[in-house]
């Protein structure tokens, strides 16, 4: 479901409007999450760890109103939730690209991203039967570190899914952390909600629930 944000009422009009004259208004960012106690769980109750964190991850989004906006022509909708569009990867190395509906416990979340695993690893397709502009879309990069990191791009100015990368963790001063790269459109989305979305992320890996 989604509704229409009022934009001439929107206290970010005037930046939503400068933003949008730009042929690049996206912004990007490398940041190292502590994943030292969240994973070591997931080690000790052999749960997937990349389940476990990208069910965090979407969590976390979700908590950030301005993470559910999207440009659609030249109106900005408004989705209730938001769900992860992650790359998978198969035995022969190609990968596919999932839909997991986001749900509010990481059991039924978990489900959801098996069953999407499993119609991956028996298919050839690149693209989900079910799709929606109301996701993020992420990659999980497992070979390698990063500390800068580049997505590619459509060359469309009005793309304003989010996008995530997260890389091989690493350990540092006895903690584990893990490279997160976001991308994100600067008309709709600033520092500050960026910002808080890590927050959020990084209180979410502090603990399983």
């Amino acid at each position: 479901m989604k509704s229409y944000l009022d934009i001439e009422q929107w206290n970010r009009k005037e930046i939503f409007t400068h933003f949008r004259t730009l042929k690049d208004p996206s912004f990007a960012t490398v940041v190292h999450l502590n994943v030292t106690n969240v994973y070591t769980i997931c080690k000790e109750l052999n749960i997937s760890f990349f389940a476990m964190y990208l069910y965090k991850c979407t969590k976390a989004l979700n908590e950030v109103e301005n993470f559910k906006y999207r440009i659609e022509d030249n109106r900005i909708a408004i989705y209730d939730t938001i769900h992860a569009s992650a790359t998978i990867l198969r035995k022969d190395n190609t990968f596919g690209f999932s839909f997991i509906e986001y749900e509010d416990n990481f059991e039924a979340f978990n489900s959801n991203f098996q069953k999407e695993k499993e119609r991956i690893l028996n298919s050839s397709n690149l693209f989900p039967p079910k799709y929606s502009l109301g996701c993020f879309h992420c990659s999980a990069l497992p070979w390698f570190s990063f500390t800068s990191h580049k997505e590619p791009v459509s060359g469309n100015k009005n793309d304003s899914v989010p996008q995530l990368s997260f890389g091989k963790i690493f350990k540092e001063n006895k903690n584990w952390l893990m490279p997160v790269g976001i991308n994100v459109n600067h008309a709709l989305i600033d520092g500050y909600h960026v910002g808080k979305f890590l927050e959020n992320f990084q209180k979410g890996l502090n603990k399983i629930d």
